[in-house]
């Protein structure tokens, strides 16, 4: 199979049967076998029973439906693991994404040979409270993975190589940042192509300003796991080396001292009355609990095997 086309949704039903279509016909038309993989994300607007509806007059989609809202990233994992064509190709459901792009990412990734090809919408048609920290989140996402020729990491439209989504896993809302997931997994040709951004049709977007927020989070945290993910013990275990024999030089620094000053009949005070006693005290106990969390972190990390457990109602 040529091409698999992924489409997580929620909430979209009067969009699905024109997205739905408008791929069938982009297909047809360049001769692609393929096939069109609808996971809703627990809709409560009747979005699957239009989806059981559309899956009567074309043998072509294929649905999953989850028992609740999971959000993006878990509907994104499940039609990865559904999944069969040599290239698989990710589209938002409300018809900002344009299925024209279809053939030029498939021979982006397949004549150019990239594993990942990451759509740019250099033109939007979103506010500015949008755009802003849009930017603002590829610039730091850029700066901290090393990853300088996207501009546009949260961009819906994207297309694999096979074995990327095979080879690697999307949780809690990583979405954003699938290009920074496949180059800690080893796929290192990444790509960008300049792709249309549609003004929506129906309904309205569904996300809010906490995005912006988990956004931050989830930067931060697909950092440490890409840098640390299979040995917490190196971050947690250097700062807490660090930190304990820095509480432990200060405290042989303070005995030191008090021993010379006794030594010469000197006055000195008692050690509990100086404030680097207890400066020192911290750093040993904070020291010895970054350890003990390091060691936790190592259990943690080779016993973790239901991340991405989700409850599916229905699949057809």
């Amino acid at each position: 199979m040529d091409i698999s086309v992924v489409v997580p949704l929620y909430n979209e039903v009067e969009s699905l049967p024109e997205l739905t279509s408008w791929i069938s016909r982009v297909m047809d038309d360049n001769n692609y076998t393929y096939e069109i993989i609808l996971v809703d994300d627990g809709s409560k607007d009747g979005s699957w029973d239009m989806i059981v509806k559309l899956k009567e007059s074309d043998p072509f989609i294929k649905a999953v439906k989850f028992r609740r809202n999971y959000g993006k990233s878990a509907a994104l994992n499940i039609g990865f693991e559904a999944a069969k064509g040599d290239v698989v190709i990710t589209m938002d459901a409300d018809l900002q994404d344009s299925p024209d792009e279809i053939p030029v990412l498939y021979r982006r990734i397949t004549e150019d040979r990239y594993d990942l090809i990451s759509g740019w919408k250099a033109k939007r048609y979103d506010p500015l409270t949008k755009t802003i920290p849009t930017k603002l989140f590829n610039a730091a996402t850029r700066k901290m993975s090393g990853i300088d020729n996207l501009h546009d990491f949260n961009c819906g439209l994207k297309a694999y190589r096979k074995t990327v989504v095979k080879n690697i896993e999307v949780y809690g809302e990583m979405h954003r940042y699938i290009p920074v997931i496949a180059k800690w997994a080893g796929f290192t040709k990444i790509g960008e192509q300049v792709v249309e951004h549609r003004a929506r049709k129906y309904g309205k977007t569904k996300f809010g300003w906490t995005r912006f927020i988990n956004g931050f989070l989830d930067l931060l945290s697909i950092f440490f796991v890409g840098k640390f993910g299979k040995r917490p013990m190196h971050f947690f275990g250097a700062m807490g080396t660090l930190s304990f024999f820095t509480g432990i030089i200060i405290a042989i620094w303070m005995l030191s001292e008090k021993l010379y000053l006794i030594a010469h009949h000197l006055p000195y005070r008692d050690v509990t009355a100086n404030p680097l006693f207890y400066i020192a005290l911290v750093a040993i106990i904070l020291g010895s609990q970054l350890f003990l969390t390091g060691f936790v972190a190592e259990l943690v990390s080779r016993n973790s095997n239901d991340r991405n457990n989700y409850q599916i109602e229905e699949t057809i």
